[in-house]
């Protein structure tokens, strides 16, 4: 127990103490929010990878789907690094900066504002951001809290408050720059975390080949008779894995917390650094979660809830409990980097959001730091919502974040990268977006779930595509001097 609150104690110190430091860059607004548009690829690309991954991933969907698909759940590593992180950076990163930069853009609000000539989206688009970034939120305190109570025996309210305290305080004072340092600190021990958390998992069960041979003798869920399904390369349902891959890869295009990133990296050649350092991360962080959350069947049924179905958020914390004391140490601070850099993440993208896109969007002759001091208050409030959810205890968190991500990235993923690549995309097509996004995911939500809301966000994901594309064509279009003045950027 000394060696984890020492170790605790050592690293909440280096945060706060970041926070400090990055104090004298976060007097602006474009210091607070975007770093100053100065920020390198190796702090953009942790950046970007530490808000990805949470103790969301590695506590609710590695033990969730790797205990529902077994081994295959490696595939969503797999989509993660591919698709959430290579091909984001390929088709978003140099376009989002130029465009964003040409017509100072601060927000994703702000730049559906700006890029459709209309307030009204701006409005929108922050209202939808806000109200739907806080289950996300929700989810990263749950998890985490679920892992500290495991390590620590510390209850599951003290947590809460202990870590969003915390969190507040490094990104009040140090704005996004504090975040892009401590993310890369805290990338850092995810990769060694991870690395070491899978060697002991599986030497636990006798080595790889020892606990996949184990694995291949487990029957399946629909059939009793077959065995072998979590051993498979595809596993026991390729149809329901494939939608988790396309909500958890394809959504980040779509979240303002992770496009942001992009604002602020400083050059292109800093991109293509980025990309491939981004790509890395993702394979060893996303990979290594969902394979270790593979063999959590091993580890016996997890307990029941309530309501009668499993609690599969206790999967992972109960693969290491048995772990010796400096690796569960070490677990507590890979979840807790996680964690913090999503956390930081989001109630920085929360604030700014309302108070660029709402509370001041009207007043450009406010002053800097009267609209920092706003964010800072804001960043509290939407800290204390987010706590208000996560002391309820919410069911599963892979569901938050499915409803979290699925609107988000359902309202916003086809207008903004549309808005990048064609000029044809109208006004009325990206209200129609937001309209479907948000439209199917509270439908689905109130119905009761019928359709899971992770297969329901990646149907607003993909569908969103469309419902741009065909509103485009039908709708009026923008005049034409405007969008191509927008588009001399990449000239």
């Amino acid at each position: 127990m000394l060696i984890k609150i020492i170790l605790t104690v050592i690293f909440l110190a280096i945060a706060v103490g970041v926070g400090i430091y990055s104090r004298k860059q976060a007097k602006s607004v474009d210091g607070f929010v975007l770093g100053g548009r100065n920020v390198g690829p190796w702090l953009t690309a942790f950046a970007y990878g530490t808000s990805y991954f949470s103790a969301v991933v590695f506590v609710g969907y590695a033990g969730q789907f790797g205990y529902k698909y077994g081994l295959s759940s490696s595939w969503i590593g797999v989509g993660n690094a591919i698709i959430g992180s290579l091909l984001a950076w390929l088709v978003l990163g140099r376009r989002t900066k130029a465009m964003t930069q040409h017509i100072q853009s601060r927000t994703m609000p702000d730049f559906f504002g700006t890029r459709f000539s209309s307030q009204g989206l701006r409005i929108a688009a922050s209202i939808i951001a806000f109200i739907f970034l806080i289950p996300y939120t929700a989810g990263v305190y749950n998890g985490l809290s679920r892992l500290f109570a495991m390590g620590f025996d510390i209850p599951y309210e003290a947590c809460l408050v202990t870590m969003a305290a915390l969190t507040a305080v490094y990104v009040i004072l140090g704005g996004y720059k504090a975040t892009a340092i401590n993310d890369f600190i805290q990338g850092i021990i995810m990769i060694f975390g991870i690395i070491a958390v899978i060697c002991a998992v599986i030497a636990s069960q006798g080595g790889l080949g020892e606990a996949v041979g184990k694995l291949s003798e487990l029957p399946s869920d629909a059939d009793a008779a077959v065995n072998g399904g979590f051993a498979d390369l595809f596993g026991p349902d390729p149809l329901n894995l494939f939608g988790v891959i396309v909500l958890t890869s394809l959504g980040t295009w779509g979240l303002p917390q992770m496009v942001g990133k992009f604002y602020s990296i400083t050059d292109e050649s800093a991109i293509k650094r980025g990309t491939i350092i981004s790509t890395v991360f993702a394979f060893i962080v996303a990979g290594g979660c969902y394979f270790l959350g593979g063999f959590g069947r091993l580890f016996g049924v997890p307990p029941t809830l309530a309501n009668g179905k499993l609690d599969f958020d206790s999967i992972i914390p109960s693969m290491l409990s048995n772990l010796d004391n400096w690796l569960i140490a070490l677990v507590v601070l890979l979840v807790l980097s996680a964690s913090m850099s999503t956390l930081a993440s989001l109630v920085l993208t929360s604030s700014s959001t309302m108070t660029l896109d709402l509370i001041y969007r009207d007043k450009a002759d406010v002053d800097e730091k009267k609209k920092v001091v706003v964010m800072r208050a804001l960043i509290v409030f939407f800290i204390l919502v987010s706590l208000i959810i996560a002391f309820t205890k919410p069911t599963f968190i892979a569901q938050l974040m499915g409803i979290s991500w699925g609107a988000l990235a359902g309202a916003f993923l086809a207008p903004f990268m549309l808005g990048l690549y064609w000029k044809g995309v109208t006004t009325a097509s990206v209200w129609a977006c937001f309209v479907w996004g948000v439209g199917i995911t509270v439908v689905n939500m109130l119905l009761g779930n019928p359709m899971s809301p992770i297969n329901c966000g990646a149907i607003a994901m993909v569908g969103g595509f469309a419902v741009v594309y065909i509103v485009s064509l039908f709708t009026k279009k923008m005049d034409q001097k405007t969008v191509d003045g927008i588009f001399e950027c990449y000239k």
